[in-house]
């Protein structure tokens, strides 16, 4: 963090215990996302006439690149809040899962989606044939490759879609599914 980490107590004595955890947590969340700049942590006691302990609250602001995130936790109708460490946990959680959302849509590994590789037949036997790449290449096919069963359909100059399989057979590069194009297909080439 390039900021120290400030951590307040508000209507309450500073507690040892409760600065440790908090520090635990602040440190897990640098370690999935480095880049915080700054972590400020307030926890609250509040007392409540109609209940016998006392309530706590936590707000965390996170400051990091381009983003304030603001997590503020009250305590719930329930008692579960009347332990301190129970509040610290709860806050922490959801200061990491907004975390975590900021960091996925920071992403810049974005998925790209490749093309499917395309060609046309070229030469036909019984059992396979090749296919021609755009980039000139001889792709051997098997008739067990062509999707459907539809080898005994194909007729020299159809186009397919093919992916290629890893390594190359005894023919050269080898497609291990190939699937014919219908007619109402634009050839991305040809527009």
């Amino acid at each position: 963090m390039q900021v120290p980490l400030r951590i307040t107590f508000q209507e309450m004595d500073a507690s040892p215990a409760v600065e440790a955890r908090v520090r635990e947590r602040v440190d897990a969340l640098e370690k999935f996302f480095p880049n915080i700049v700054s972590c400020h942590v307030a926890v609250e006691s509040s007392a409540r006439r109609h209940r016998k302990g006392k309530m706590y609250s936590l707000r965390i602001v996170l400051t990091v690149p381009g983003k304030e995130i603001v997590v503020n936790r009250e305590p719930p109708e329930h008692h579960a809040h009347e332990d301190i460490l129970v509040a610290v946990r709860d806050a922490f959680d959801a200061a990491q899962r907004q975390l975590q959302d900021y960091a996925r849509r920071m992403r810049v590994d974005t998925k790209t989606h490749e093309l499917p590789t395309h060609g046309r037949v070229s030469q036909l036997f019984p059992d396979y044939g090749f296919i021609q790449s755009s980039e000139g290449q001889e792709i051997y096919m098997h008739r067990n490759a062509v999707v459907g069963g539809k080898f005994d359909a194909l007729t020299i100059g159809d186009e397919v879609r093919y992916a290629l399989h890893e390594g190359e057979g005894e023919k050269g590069p080898q497609a291990s599914t190939v699937t014919p194009i219908g007619k109402h297909h634009i050839d991305p080439a040809r527009s």
